[in-house]
Order: C-alpha cells, then sequence, then structure tokens
C-alpha cells in the first residue's frame, strides 16, 4: 500500500523539479512511511510513498521493466500477482523483484492497454511509456483507492490525494458551487467532481492516458445488474452454495501478505462473515479488532465479542471516549482534504490507529450493503408502497405529519423521532431523490435558506449525477438501479474515501475482501429477490453463513457505524461549532445563511429539533475550509 503523485508537461523540453516531486510525495508520508521514490527525467515526475506489504526488501518503488523504458509507482495490492508473474515469465519477461508491482510494467508491455483487464485488486497507479512519451493512469473496479488529477500549467498533475495536487505552486483554490450544492445533500463530492474547481477524480473501473497535451480517458470496466433481469433462477441453496465458495475464494486472496493480516470486526453480518472465513483458512488464531461507545444505543462490542467468541479470535478492543473525539475532530480539516459529512470517519480512524499498534494489514466488511441490498432505505422504499396505497389521504397529509411534528426529540442513535421525520419528509418524491435524502444531509428546500443567493443552483444540479447513474445502469427493475447508484455515490463517495483516508492516515492497509470483483461479478447476476427478501435484507448472504455464524448475529439488522454527534454536538463539542459556525465567521466567507444556520443551532440545543446531520456536515465544511481554503 502506498501513496503516488506526479507531473507530466505538455513540452518535452520542460523539466520537472525533482524538489517539486519529493514535496507533493512528503505530503503523503502517512501513506507509505516505508520508504520515498521518485523518477524524474525531462517532462516527467513520479513520486511515491511505500508501505511495504508485499516483497518488504526489494520492492521499493518506482518499478521498471528490463531496459527502464516503463516505469510505474502503484498504491494498492494485486491479488493475482503470482499467476500473472508466472504467466508473464513464461512469456519471456524478466522480473528483477517478487512485488506485485512490477507485475504492471511487464502486463503492459505484454497487453497494452488492456493490460487492466487481468489485474484482480484495489489500485491506483501512474505508468510512463518512456519511448512513447505516454503517460497512463488507471484505478481499480470498485474505487478503492482514490486518484486525483488536474489539467494546469500545460501539465497533467495527480496525486493519491488532494493535498499532492495543492502542493504545485500557484495552484488556484477555488469552490466548485456544483460541488458544494452536492457536498450539502450528499455528504460528499460524487465522482467525478471534486469540491475544489479544476480538480477530478477518475471515476472506478477508467483509465486515463495524457501525450502531446492530450487527454484521453477510458472505462474498461462496468457492474451489470441487468444480466440478473433476465435469467432463469437457481434454488436458492444452489446461489448459497456458490456465494459461499466465491467470497471463501476472495478472502483466501486477500489474505496473502508478507505481514500478519487482523480483521476490523463490528459484530454485523459482513464483517463476522469475512472473520468466519478467515478463520477457517488461517492455521493460526485471527486477530480482530473492535471498538466500544459508553452510549449503549450505539454500542455494538457484544456482538463483536460473541462473534470472536465463536470464531476464537484473538479479540482486542478499545473504548471511545467523548475525549478522544474531542482531539480528533479538529484534526479532520487536515486528514480529509475534501469534506466528508460522514461522523463514522471517528470510530473508523480510531480503530484503525488501535489496529495498526498490532497488525499492518486488516480486512475489512465493507461492500457488503450495496451487494446485498443491505441498507434500511430499501426496506424504506417498500414501506413507502404501503404507506400510500393502504392509508386514505387525510390521514397521509394532516393527521401523520401533525403526530409526527409533536414527537419528542430524542439523540439516541437513529431515534424512533429521527426514522420517522426522515420517512415521511421523503414521500411524495421520486424514488431516486427520495432514497439519496434518507441517506444525505440538506433537502433541497433546506438548501435555498441556508446557501446565500449568488451559490444557488438549478435544483436539477444536485442529483443530476444520481440521474445519470440511473441512466447508466441498464437495470429496468427500480432495486437494481438503487443498488448500482449506491455503488457508483454512496460506496465510492463515502464508504470507500472514509475508510481509506482513516486507515491510511494510521499507516494501516484495509482490504475488503467483498469488493474483490469475481465477487461483485457473481453477485450482480443474482435476482435482487435474494438479497432484499420482502423486507429482510442481505437474504442470501445470511443464507450462506448458516452453518459459520452464530444465529443471533444473522438475524441482526442494519445498524452502522454511527456516532453519538446529536450529544456530543451540545456536549464535548460544543466549544468547536459555536467557533466555527460562528455568524462572524459564516459572514465573511459568504458561503451561508449566518441567521438559519443559528436557528438549526440555537433548535438543536435546546432539544427542539435533531439537527445533528446537517450541522455535522457543516461543521466537516468549515474545518476543511479553514484547512485548505485561502
Amino acid at each position: 500500500m502506498c501513496g503516488i503523485c506526479g507531473v507530466v508537461y505538455e513540452e518535452r523540453d520542460r523539466p520537472v523539479s525533482g524538489k517539486l516531486i519529493e514535496a507533493m510525495a512528503n505530503q503523503i508520508l502517512h501513506r507509505g512511511p516505508d520508504q520515498g521514490g521518485y523518477y524524474v527525467r525531462g517532462p516527467v515526475g513520479l513520486g511515491s510513498r511505500r508501505l511495504s506489504i508485499i516483497d518488504l526488501d526489494h520492492g521499493q518503488q518506482p518499478i521498471h521493466n528490463e531496459d527502464r523504458s516503463v516505469w510505474v509507482v502503484f498504491n494498492g495490492e494485486l491479488y493475482n500477482y503470482r499467476e500473472l508473474t508466472q504467466a508473464l515469465t513464461h512469456r519471456g519477461h524478466k522480473f528483477y523483484t517478487a512485488t506485485d508491482t512490477e507485475v504492471l510494467v511487464h502486463a503492459y508491455e505484454e497487453f497494452g492497454d488492456e493490460f487492466l483487464e487481468h489485474l484482480n485488486g484495489m489500485f491506483a497507479f501512474a505508468l510512463w511509456d518512456e519511448r512513447q512519451q505516454r503517460l497512463v493512469i488507471g484505478r481499480d473496479r470498485i474505487g478503492i483507492k482514490p486518484l486525483y488529477y488536474a489539467l494546469h500549467d500545460n501539465a497533467l498533475i495527480f496525486g493519491s490525494e488532494l493535498k499532492t495536487i495543492l502542493t504545485y505552486p500557484g495552484f488556484p483554490r477555488s469552490v466548485d458551487l456544483v460541488s458544494l450544492n452536492e457536498y450539502l445533500s450528499f455528504e460528499y463530492v460524487p465522482t467525478p467532481r471534486s469540491l475544489f474547481q479544476g480538480i477530478a477524480k477518475l471515476p472506478p473501473g477508467h483509465a486515463l492516458s495524457y501525450q502531446d497535451g492530450q487527454l484521453k480517458l477510458w472505462q474498461y470496466w462496468d457492474i451489470n445488474l441487468a444480466r440478473s433481469e433476465n435469467i432463469k433462477p437457481k434454488p436458492t441453496a444452489e446461489y448459497a452454495a456458490e456465494l459461499l465458495d466465491v467470497l471463501r475464494e476472495s478472502v483466501r486472496k486477500e489474505m496473502v501478505s508478507d505481514v500478519p493480516v487482523g480483521v476490523l470486526l463490528s459484530g454485523g453480518v459482513d464483517s463476522s462473515a469475512i472473520a468466519a472465513l478467515m478463520a477457517e483458512l488461517s492455521p493460526n488464531p485471527v486477530k480482530s479488532f473492535s471498538i466500544r461507545f459508553d452510549d449503549p444505543s450505539f454500542d455494538e462490542s457484544s456482538y463483536a465479542r460473541q462473534v470472536a467468541h465463536h470464531l476464537q479470535t484473538e479479540h482486542y478492543e478499545l473504548t471511545l471516549t467523548p475525549q478522544l473525539t474531542q482531539d480528533l475532530v479538529p484534526k479532520l480539516g487536515h486528514i480529509l482534504d475534501e469534506p466528508l459529512g460522514d461522523s463514522s470517519i471517528i470510530p473508523t480512524f480510531l480503530l484503525s490507529q488501535f489496529t495498526r499498534h498490532h497488525v499492518k494489514v486488516a480486512l475489512g466488511g465493507d461492500g457488503g450493503d450495496e451487494l446485498f441490498a443491505g441498507y434500511s432505505t430499501l426496506q424504506a422504499h417498500r414501506l413507502v408502497e404501503y404507506y400510500e396505497r393502504l392509508l386514505p389521504s387525510p390521514i397521509r397529509h394532516r393527521l401523520i405529519p401533525w403526530c409526527v411534528d409533536r414527537l419528542p426529540v430524542s439523540f439516541d442513535n437513529i431515534s424512533f423521532d429521527f426514522k420517522v421525520r426522515r420517512f415521511i419528509a421523503g414521500r411524495g418524491i421520486p424514488v431516486l431523490m427520495r432514497h439519496h435524502q434518507w441517506l444525505g444531509s440538506f433537502a433541497v428546500a433546506q438548501k435555498r435558506q441556508l446557501l446565500q443567493p449568488w451559490t444557488q443552483l438549478q435544483e436539477k444540479d444536485t442529483y443530476q449525477v444520481a440521474f445519470e447513474h440511473q441512466q447508466r445502469s441498464q437495470a429496468q427493475d427500480a432495486i437494481n438501479q438503487l443498488l448500482y447508484c449506491d455503488m457508483k455515490l454512496y460506496l465510492e463517495g463515502n464508504i470507500l474515501p472514509k475508510v481509506d483516508r482513516a486507515s491510511m492516515a494510521n499507516s494501516l492497509e484495509v482490504r475488503v475482501p467483498l469488493l474483490n470483483h469475481t465477487l461483485v461479478d457473481y453477485v450482480a447476476q443474482m435476482p435482487h429477490g435474494l438479497k432484499l427478501k420482502g423486507l429482510t435484507t442481505k437474504y442470501i448472504l445470511r443464507q450462506s453463513l448458516r452453518h459459520h455464524l452464530p444465529p443471533a448475529i444473522l438475524r441482526r439488522g442494519k445498524k452502522g457505524f454511527n456516532m453519538p454527534v446529536a450529544k456530543w454536538l451540545v456536549g464535548p463539542l460544543r466549544p468547536l461549532v459555536e467557533e466555527m459556525l460562528s455568524p462572524a465567521r459564516l459572514r465573511d466567507a459568504g458561503f451561508f445563511d449566518p441567521d438559519y444556520v443559528q436557528r438549526l443551532w440555537q433548535e438543536h440545543c435546546q432539544g427542539q429539533r435533531d439537527h445533528r446531520k446537517l450541522l455535522w456536515t457543516l461543521l466537516m465544511f468549515e474545518l476543511w475550509r479553514d484547512r485548505w481554503m485561502p
């Protein structure tokens, strides 16, 4: 696992500064504290920071081919590198290391741009072809590893994190208003935009070439859920058995390492499945890591301990205290060089920090909700259908909203009033908008009150990216369309960046076997009725694990890695909130209406409304702006 960066100038006689590449790489030292490496020659400069996992002694980057005409820097892991090394060796290629990175240069020589289709892993890379004076950058199929790029100063500038590009001298820093609107609603900025105008994210399953100042972008993979709509279904037991085999193979591949590997165990179905198969495959007890909350409504640690006891793992547990949060939150603006409104970045960061004291690599259960229809929003969509069909209009439009408006406010984890208010707010609007409004933060009407007039865009601009993904999905069924959008938006824009930043800030590599593309391809052709059966989420996954996990774990519903944000905002974080969201500060920045923000804050402090998501989204933006904007 590493971090990468680089610059390629359009003019072939314009040399890149080695000091610039080193400065860019030093911005991501946390991603690779073991070694720094650089290739600087004429108009190109490549930088790498390495966290050594495979071939600890000889895998220093950049890596080159036999005649040093092809160079690469690489962030990630290739799980099929041994098979590819063997195949390429048989074709006459000579390897000088035992690292997975070297596979890239030889595969590029052998297959050209199609070499990406042969890779199984999580990765972002930059490859320089000296003969053609051509740069190729690429990203894994799902988007597990990040890669940003910008065209500026007659150059292509790229890096694993935004902060590498911002290191380029004189790079302009201005907020992209479409991205700001998207962030406020989604709680993240969907690909391909970033919050900085002029900097883009390379989409998952895509590659990009830069040659003589010309940029070419192409897609080499996409998930196809439409296949599941036109196949003859097999017996459920057959699907369950096949799924278990494919999942077991994904876990086996991703356990390959030259350093110890652990598992992040929440006690939910997904992470428990990974832990169970690791325990089955490992000759030694697996090290498992979980986090405990003082607040019982947020605490899942008893489930993690139950799974650990059942699997006989070597279990470690961290207690999350308000003091740990109070110390971490002010630093999030630097850790997240693009704001993220998901408060679970806090336990993810602290658990990664804790885990890194024991292992260098950990497997996690991310991706299960998107693959197997695990989110409660999908259940809620079905409940809305019953709600609209069975209840008379006067009850739906007058009585129930009147009752909901008078519910007592609770700051507990996903409290009843919190769920009911969001449910009612989502009815009567298109399914795709409703889905993301339930998952996200500010609704369109709320943004009209929040944003100053000069920042407001047309309503369609917020959810346009979701409708575009809906069209690309090729699926006809609404559930499949939502699952596709979850893969392209919530997973790639929120979950994966959160895990990447939290883990790599602590020099911990986190792998996600549920997102190995062989498993993703297999699950994609399953009928969605095996994923969401009635109101039962992850039905087929639960069936496949019946002999591996306790029944109480398999019966568990989705809870999520949530934080007591509502309580902490008015508790230990109150001084920070009042400073960052002060009227004077907001008025000086000019993005938000100070009076509206103060109303949100006062209603929350007085317990009149639970505005945890809105206030946290604003706080993360202001911490980001304080760190990165001039």
